[in-house]
């Protein structure tokens, strides 16, 4: 069913969807989810648009039920770390690509995908400060490295000129700039090591890549015991598990600073029962 003009928006995000149908299911079912929260935003009242909505309710609610023993799908908490675990690699592969100079379709694709990524955390409240800048700066990358192929310019690796940039209309659209989804994550290079011998733009100074890279390291003299007999609710032990995946993906791409923070708040919760 074709999309209406309307929802011109979200097609993108389905496309992404499409894409991870088979590689990443949980990442196709929150895409599809966020198309379809922000399509009723869009116009969820003309018949064409309301009809498209329908179907794709229709898909969600079954995608549900197949997906129904994945605790990313029954646990938002969960399905929360790893669409944004799935955005960050995704983002620091093209960051990576990007600083050693490998301009290519791929890290286009990449850097517009972990964008899109980015936008579908939105189904699980508000973005956090760290994920609108990432999102901000992987949409300019890609528009920037691709309007620079099309234009038969070198790209400048990391965020140097970074103003003044305008963002491509057609970047994206079918049959131009990174509509191909890269073969297969996995198969890309492995997310080791970080050059980031670029000096900072003053304007995006503030973004981190990778994300914490800068936390302080306040580790504790000695792990606390238990405050007693403490009991736990299945909420809290998947907030503990979310924090402990959080910390092994940072440490994937060699992230001290943000693994420490995490391993402390999953000892802070195992210990007190607060966050």
């Amino acid at each position: 069913m074709a999309l209406p003009p309307q929802l011109k928006p979200i097609q993108h995000h389905l496309r992404t969807a499409q894409e991870h149908d088979k590689r990443d299911p949980v990442v196709a079912y929150y895409c599809r989810l966020h198309a379809m929260q922000t399509g009723m935003k869009l116009d969820g009242k003309t018949p064409e648009c309301r009809k498209f909505l329908v179907k794709l309710m229709d898909q969600l609610e079954m995608m549900k039920k197949e997906l129904s023993d994945n605790e990313s799908i029954s646990q938002e908490i969960v399905g929360n770390a790893h669409i944004e675990n799935y955005a960050l690699k995704m983002f620091l592969y093209a960051d990576s690509e990007d600083r050693s100079g490998n301009f290519h379709k791929n890290l286009i694709k990449s850097f517009y995908t972990s964008s899109l990524l980015f936008d579908v955390l939105s189904v699980f409240g508000e973005l956090s400060e760290e994920n609108i800048q990432h999102r901000k700066y992987a949409k300019w990358k890609a528009a920037y490295i691709h309007n620079c192929l099309k234009n038969g310019e070198t790209p400048q690796p990391g965020p140097i000129g970074m103003e003044g940039e305008a963002y491509d209309d057609e970047f994206g659209a079918e049959g131009g700039g990174p509509s191909q989804a890269p073969q297969n994550l996995q198969s890309q290079p492995s997310f080791h090591g970080h050059p980031s011998n670029q000096p900072p733009v003053s304007n995006f100074s503030n973004i981190q890549i990778p994300p914490g890279s800068h936390a302080p390291a306040n580790t504790p003299a000695e792990v606390p015991h238990s405050e007693g007999d403490m009991r736990f609710t299945p909420e809290d032990f998947t907030r503990a598990q979310k924090y402990c995946k959080y910390a092994g993906s940072a440490l994937q791409y060699e992230d001290v600073g943000t693994a420490i923070q995490n391993l402390q708040k999953a000892l802070k919760l195992l210990t007190t029962g607060k966050e």
